[in-house]
């Protein structure tokens, strides 16, 4: 993977994020490195003081590492958001990596606060995204190494590597702190479990078929 192309698909990936319209509050200063040690409690993290302010509250390094796919969906994210840069707190902006094993998927999700701007650096990923109701319309391509796919705010989407090598992609968001909610962990994995009635009368399913996928989670 060329190091040029990485970079620029990078930036091109920020930018494009950048100037999408945020949903996280506009700065009223120059910056508002995030104080994680404050015991305020605000939208977002309270600011640090500008005098203790220093170059690495807004680094990040190693990005160029791959994620450790060994897992049971066959990929990983790694995150850049306001947790690990305290500089981009306000900012309304954060990004990702995202590495996927072949046949390694990014489950289907929602990101409560952001649109994802997502930029495949190598590789083959079928991507796509569900509307919401009564529609509920699927929008599905496969993308190769340079391509861009959007995933509009709030709405279902994953990625699946559908090529025979490890597939790397970049996201750009438009908040700090885009959150994410996993289908399946969210209503088959939370914690207190949801009633197994409420779920085998919402999926018209078997009990013993959610306890099982209740146990996988």
């Amino acid at each position: 993977m060329g190091k040029c192309m990485v970079f620029s698909l990078f930036f091109v990936a920020v930018a494009c994020c950048y100037l999408a319209s945020a949903f996280d509050p506009s700065p009223v200063q120059d910056f508002c490195v995030a104080d994680p040690n404050s015991t305020v409690k605000v939208n977002g993290f309270a600011c640090k003081n500008p005098m203790k302010v220093t170059a690495d509250d807004f680094y990040f390094g190693g990005l160029h590492i791959a994620g450790n796919t060994t897992n049971a969906v066959g990929s990983r994210v790694t995150q850049v958001v306001a947790a690990q840069v305290p500089g981009l707190n306000t900012l309304g902006i954060s990004l990702a990596r995202l590495d996927y094993a072949p046949g390694g998927i990014n489950p289907p999700h929602t990101h409560p606060r952001a649109t994802e701007l997502l930029t495949v650096i190598e590789g083959s990923l079928l991507v796509g995204f569900v509307t919401s109701n009564p529609e509920n319309k699927l929008f599905t391509r496969v993308l190769q190494k340079g391509d861009v796919f959007v995933f509009p705010v709030g709405l279902v989407h994953f990625q699946f590597n559908v090529g025979k090598t490890n597939a790397v992609a970049i996201a750009g968001f438009n908040s700090q702190n885009p959150g994410a909610v996993v289908i399946r962990n969210a209503v088959f994995g939370s914690n207190p479990p949801i009633n197994d009635d409420v779920l085998a009368k919402a999926f018209q399913a078997d009990k013993t078929v959610i306890d099982q996928l209740q146990s996988k989670i």
